[in-house]
């Protein structure tokens, strides 16, 4: 009975932890990087730097300018550059899973997984 109790204190302090760090901001700072698709061996991703500026890296048609982070949420601003016209935009992902190395986002069917560049 009390090895029961003591699994579920443990399992319940576990998953408190768990949703803490994936709901710190300062967790989910940091360059961010994928494989390119196509071109496994280059990398792209984004840069979310204190205080809510946002960068792209290897992305010269998708410039990050800003990142907002609302509960399971990540929204991203900036500007989308291509065919003789910029576009402001605004994309909120969902944040599935985040750790110190790994950020999965999800939009819709999309998912996508980063590693955190050291």
């Amino acid at each position: 009975m009390q090895q029961k109790q003591f699994f579920k204190c443990v399992c319940g302090f576990m998953t408190a932890v768990v949703f803490t760090a994936c709901t710190e901001t300062t967790s989910i700072e940091g360059k961010w990087v994928e494989p390119v698709p196509g071109m496994e061996n280059q990398m792209q991703g984004i840069n979310l730097e204190k205080g809510g500026r946002a960068s792209s890296i290897n992305m010269a048609t998708l410039q990050y300018e800003k990142w907002e982070k609302k509960g399971d949420k990540l929204i991203l601003t900036g500007k989308s550059i291509g065919n003789h016209q910029t576009l402001s935009f605004s994309d909120t992902l969902t944040i599935k899973n985040c750790s110190n190395d790994k950020l999965e986002l999800k939009k819709g069917s999309l998912t996508i997984n980063y590693q955190k560049q050291r």
